[in-house]
């Protein structure tokens, strides 16, 4: 495994906070969905900007070749692109092929389940439109969210859905000429992973210091994308410099309890089929690191909150249009 000589990525977390931010009130939501429309994703549309948000904004600013804390310019983009901050959607009559209300707790007891499906009809609907149950709860009511059937309509964010019925089991994303050529760095200690496209030049921003080159001194471009991630422990990150080797939709997973608590494969698995409660969610992006990878998760509220096993973690929404940014090929480095 190389070493790695990089510039400073972003500002540290410490200086981070000290970037001032404006009290948002209702333009806390309009720029979550703006972000979250530009691929620099906020965490899940909630309407109470956390640390994800400001890591968002930082990042998109950066992209957009502004300073840290350019506030009122974000603002005044989000406000003349998003002008409705809900919409009424409707729940699909497709949404009865994903969920299983009996589907068994427990990694362990998935054996032989042919599809790791939502729960209920209330999950189905905050994944889709990139947010939490307790966040449609707030906005439709206990009796109307937890009562959801084919046909009803729910208050939800304003953003364009996340579609699974247009996942495929097993549908591979081969290399491409230009997205193969992607850089990603993965930030172990602040959960974000970042895409650079080598072909832009990277801006500089005067003052802000900023990752520009590997330790090959090659450029790594402009970022272009920005995804909250869940990381594992210390023990479990392989840090240096990866490739992704297969990108695949829908991927079937063996649950190994000795490798997710030790890291070392055991004899003891459950074979898991695919599906959007999958641990690894609807998408798995290989790294050349053999067991690890870029992939979704069952549970996006945990992103940068929990650890895994040395894998990296996107909510279903950003880990479908990853492929959109990264395919094989791309070189991944981790720090």
């Amino acid at each position: 495994m190389r070493f790695l000589c990089l510039f400073i990525l972003f500002l540290p977390t410490a200086l981070l906070a000290q970037v001032d931010s404006p009290k948002m009130g209702g333009d806390g939501l309009r720029i979550q969905i703006y972000l979250d429309q530009k691929c620099f994703g906020p965490g899940y549309l909630d309407g109470r900007p956390g640390n994800f948000t400001l890591r968002a904004v930082y990042s998109y600013n950066r992209f957009r070749g502004r300073p840290p804390g350019a506030w009122d310019a974000l603002l005044k983009e989000a406000e003349e692109e998003i002008e409705e901050l809900f919409a009424l959607a409707t729940v699909p009559d497709l949404a009865k092929d994903y969920i299983n209300p009996n589907l068994p707790r427990g990694y362990g007891n998935l054996g032989g389940v042919k599809l790791v499906a939502y729960r209920s009809y209330l999950e189905f609907m905050a994944e889709r439109y990139h947010t939490s149950e307790s966040f449609l709860i707030k906005l439709n009511g206990k009796s109307k969210a937890y009562g959801l059937r084919i046909g009803d309509t729910l208050k939800v964010p304003n953003i364009a859905p996340f579609r699974i019925e247009e996942i495929s089991v097993g549908r591979m994303h081969k290399e491409d000429e230009q997205l193969s050529k992607h850089n990603i760095v993965i930030d172990t200690k602040n959960n974000q992973i970042f895409v650079y496209d080598p072909t832009q030049p990277t801006i500089v921003i005067p003052g802000i210091p900023m990752i520009v080159s590997d330790e090959d001194q090659e450029p790594l471009g402009k970022m272009i994308a920005m995804f909250p991630t869940t990381t594992g422990g210390e023990q479990f990150i392989h840090h240096g410099i990866w490739k992704v080797v297969n990108c695949v939709e829908f991927p079937s997973w063996r649950y190994d309890k000795q490798f997710l608590e030790t890291g070392k494969r055991g004899t003891d698995v459950v074979d898991v089929a695919h599906g959007p409660n999958s641990p690894v969610g609807v998408l798995w992006c290989g790294l050349s690191k053999s067991g690890i990878g870029i992939h979704g998760t069952s549970s996006p509220r945990t992103i940068g909150r929990s650890q895994s096993a040395g894998c990296y973690r996107l909510s279903n929404w950003d880990a479908a249009r990853f492929p959109q940014y990264v395919r094989p090929g791309a070189k991944v480095i981790v720090r």
